[in-house]
């Protein structure tokens, strides 16, 4: 009985909550370690979830990497350097495209030695546009960047829906705008180089 008359210490609190600046700064130390507990989370699921598969697929791409031959890669570089029309898709698509697959970020940008000074900043326009719209689909291409993907897929995933379209999209439409930019830095800095060329000639 004399047990039974004394309330338990876990049903009535001790210390009342603090209130005023004290309160304020009570929630706001709640709210500091909740941040990096969110954090840790974050990078839990990505142990258990996408640094495994990262692992593999750089694995692999190395592996194809050595099967193929870089030197056939860097002959494909050559060939986009020739001048014309036909070799835009060449230079500002396939180029781009197959550096960030087998180079990824930033190596792939090396891949422009093969291009005339006129074609470099057209082509790093290019595969530098074109480093996060393939991590959908590729996340070893830009795996310091995959942030970007995911945060468009947090949505898409908050609805329940499947990632993978919007996947195959984000690469689509990348492939798009990189061919377009290309083409466009390409033109902008052919006039600036014929511009400057002209201003050296009024000078001398």
């Amino acid at each position: 009985m004399l047990a039974a008359g004394i309330p338990l210490a876990a049903d009535t609190p001790t210390v009342d909550p603090p209130t005023g600046v004290f309160g304020a700064l009570a929630d706001a130390a709640d709210w500091f370690i909740g941040l990096f507990q969110a954090g840790g989370d974050v990078f839990l699921g990505l142990v258990t979830g996408i640094i495994p598969t990262l692992i593999v697929l750089l694995t692999f791409v190395n592996a194809l990497i050595r099967l193929i031959g870089p030197e056939r890669i860097d002959k494909l570089g050559e060939v986009a350097a020739r001048p014309g029309l036909q070799y835009y898709p060449v230079r500002y698509l396939v180029l781009p495209l197959l550096a960030v697959f087998f180079l990824t970020n930033p190596m792939a940008y090396t891949m422009g030695r093969f291009l005339p000074e006129k074609y470099k900043p057209a082509f790093y326009d290019s595969a530098v546009s074109f480093v996060h719209p393939i991590t959908g689909i590729f996340p070893h291409a830009n795996p310091g960047e995959l942030f970007v993907y995911l945060g468009i897929a947090a949505g898409i995933t908050t609805l329940g829906l499947n990632t993978s379209d919007l996947a195959v999209r984000y690469l689509l439409v990348g492939l798009v705008v990189i061919l377009i930019r290309g083409i466009l830095t390409e033109i902008i800095t052919t006039r600036m180089l014929a511009r400057r060329a002209s201003q050296a000639e009024v000078s001398a």
